[in-house]
């Protein structure tokens, strides 16, 4: 069900960030894979959307939740800046250009029919910790690669629609895998982690690709597994028993509630 790709991806790509495999040949689920930021942020969205009509303005309710959701899950690897910015008892503009943004994004390319309502939305789960036009590019740049793959638009066309959206230019995994370094930059690590897609055959493919570029490996991962579990519509059995097994019942029980309310078959 929705969202279940992207986390997914979180959890693969958690072992492989501080020790980056350059290959697509690697263990799925090594032990010590983990939920981390990435999937709390995601399910943190999906709930603002749910509970959308809450009378308070939007750009708020997703500060407010992205506030709740660190609290709960404080130890998933949340970085320094985000954290100072969360425990602060003062609602704070931050203007982190970092890829934390793009990573969460999954349930709004979901929950709109139309781009436009999507794209103001994106913004506003960007106000206050991604104030940074580059930030917003990548975030918005997945959520419509998420609402088009959902609408089975073949993949050039989508990848067309990305470039001339947003400027960005895409290489070949084969290009970049061997200088691609650490840096969460969403400039820098939100076109690779759409390039695996345009690449993949499937969804496990694409996150296979995903990790193989080293780098934020986790984030990448979840940026692609989101928009490969649009796209395919389909996760192997095996991944999917694997990595239920490694999410928490209170971000399972949301998943479950939102795949319900968007009446995904």
């Amino acid at each position: 069900g929705y969202m279940l790709g992207a986390i997914f991806g979180d959890i693969i790509g958690s072992t492989r960030e501080l020790h980056n495999v350059k290959t697509e040949e690697f263990e799925l689920f090594p032990p010590g894979s983990h939920f981390t930021d990435d999937t709390v942020m995601t399910v943190a969205v999906a709930e603002k959307l749910l509970n959308a009509n809450s009378g308070c303005n939007s750009r708020k309710a997703y500060a407010a939740r992205y506030k709740q959701y660190y609290s709960r899950y404080r130890n998933a690897g949340f970085g320094q800046m985000f954290s100072k910015w969360a425990e602060n008892d003062t609602l704070r503009i931050q203007r982190s250009y970092g890829n934390g943004a793009a990573m969460r994004v999954t349930a709004i390319g979901y929950a709109f029919d139309d781009l436009k309502p999507l794209l103001k939305e994106v913004k506003a789960s960007c106000y206050y910790t991604h104030h940074n036009r580059e930030a917003i590019k990548g975030a918005k740049a997945v959520a419509t690669c998420v609402f088009l793959a959902r609408k089975q638009e073949d993949k050039d066309s989508i990848k067309r629609t990305i470039e001339k959206m947003y400027g960005y230019r895409f290489q070949p995994l084969d290009e970049i895998r061997r200088d691609y370094v650490f840096d969460s930059r969403a400039s820098y690590s939100v076109p690779p982690a759409l390039e695996a897609f345009f690449e993949s055959d499937s969804y496990e493919s694409a996150i296979r690709k995903a990790i193989s570029i080293g780098g934020d490996s986790d984030t990448i991962a979840c940026i692609t597994g989101g928009i490969a579990e649009a796209y395919y519509r389909e996760i192997p059995k095996e991944i999917a028993t694997k990595g239920n097994l490694l999410i928490d019942s209170g971000l399972r029980r949301v998943v479950r509630e939102f795949n319900e309310v968007m009446n995904v078959e």
